[in-house]
């Protein structure tokens, strides 16, 4: 089925030596199949893993490349299979855009985990075009990976929800927090503050545990119960066997002391990272581990049902991402990963006023 436009047109990074300097150019994108849609883009969170992958962070990445994986925009074209979305639908798009959905993991709604899924921007599809992200005209994803938009939530405040909404409500709800958990965040950041807003709004009692004491009262602006400064000598001696859940957003963890944080879980809680850092995790001893029965994971994303549910309960609830918008453009596209770099922002960016730059679908 033929779609309008035949190319869409980005903002492109050439390469880690340029990671902030972007060029407007047309690209092609896969051909459209049957289960795809089109998505005319009009907002797109800018996250961290943009900055972490166009600066080489994370390892090589495959340039030149469009990143922007929190999307939302208005479909414009649908393959002859769709059913969920159709032309007209506001549909958003996050940091997966395709699964094989016939793998054990697919079929047990971990598709977030399927060994031949491809990301938003910067992976392969199996035919072997690279997938380009949201700062541009339009993103084509395939359906499962393409979400109706609650009417309550801006466009601008439901972009940041793909990412990081959804890598940090995940593993809450697969943890089973609810009312009477106590949860600590550690990292009151782009992640951190979506996951006190989470853990409220589940009913739960969030706690924010941070080296940064200015941030206190956004902390409990955002509902914390208590901000914890772990910048004081011996700050986790009071919360000892305090809290079933430690919910690590920390994109810093140069100083990390786990011993501190693994000793604040009641018998069997859970240290879950959902923070990617560019460098490793302390060394963890094992008499640390034994001492309460903690365990340590992780998590990456979500699964389909769990991002639908996440934007019924923030339309509800009244859940709203902290987001400052920019003009998207090569101009607004630097400032914003620049700022991200720098740690300048609170708490997400969004990147709007798509049609100014690329013009209607």
């Amino acid at each position: 089925m033929p779609s309008y436009p035949e190319k869409f047109t980005g903002l492109m990074v050439d390469g880690p030596e340029s990671w902030s300097t972007f060029h407007k150019r047309q690209y092609t994108p896969k051909k459209l199949e049957d289960h795809d849609v089109d998505i005319c883009i009009e907002a797109c969170g800018v996250c961290g893993s943009d900055v972490h992958t166009i600066t080489n962070g994370w390892g090589p990445a495959t340039f030149p490349l469009i990143p922007g994986h929190e999307i939302i925009g208005t479909v414009t074209a649908v393959g002859s299979s769709v059913t969920t979305l159709k032309p007209g639908d506001r549909a958003g798009v996050g940091a997966q855009i395709w699964a094989c959905l016939d793998c054990e993991q697919c079929k047990s709604a971990n598709e977030n985990y399927c060994p031949h899924q491809v990301d938003t921007y910067g992976a392969r599809y199996p035919d072997g075009t690279l997938s380009q992200g949201g700062y541009a005209s339009h993103i084509r994803a395939h359906e499962y990976f393409a979400f109706p938009i609650p009417e309550a939530l801006p466009s601008a405040v439901a972009a940041p929800m793909l990412c990081a909404g959804l890598t940090t409500f995940s593993p809450l709800k697969r943890n089973g927090i609810g009312p009477g958990s106590k949860v600590a965040v550690v990292g009151l950041g782009g992640l951190g503050h979506f996951a006190v807003m989470w853990i409220k709004a589940l009913g739960a009692s969030a706690y924010v545990i941070s080296h940064s004491p200015q941030k206190k009262q956004d902390a409990l602006d955002l509902g914390a119960v208590e901000f914890i400064d772990s910048t004081q000598p011996d700050w986790a001696t009071p919360w000892k066997l305090k809290f079933d859940m430690v919910l690590s957003c920390a994109d810093i963890v140069a100083g990390f002391d786990m011993a501190a944080y693994l000793g604040t879980l009641k018998v069997h809680g859970k240290f879950w990272s959902v923070g990617l850092p560019d460098g490793a995790l302390p060394e963890i001893s094992p008499m640390t581990l034994a001492a309460n029965g903690a365990f340590v994971g992780g998590s990456h994303l979500g699964n389909r049902q769990e991002c639908l549910e996440m934007l019924q309960l923030a339309a509800e609830k009244g859940v709203k991402t902290w987001v400052q918008e920019i003009q998207v453009g090569e101009e607004g596209c630097k400032e914003a990963v620049e700022r991200v770099k720098r740690n300048d922002v609170r708490y997400r960016f969004a990147l709007v006023g798509f049609d100014k730059v690329f013009g209607d679908a």
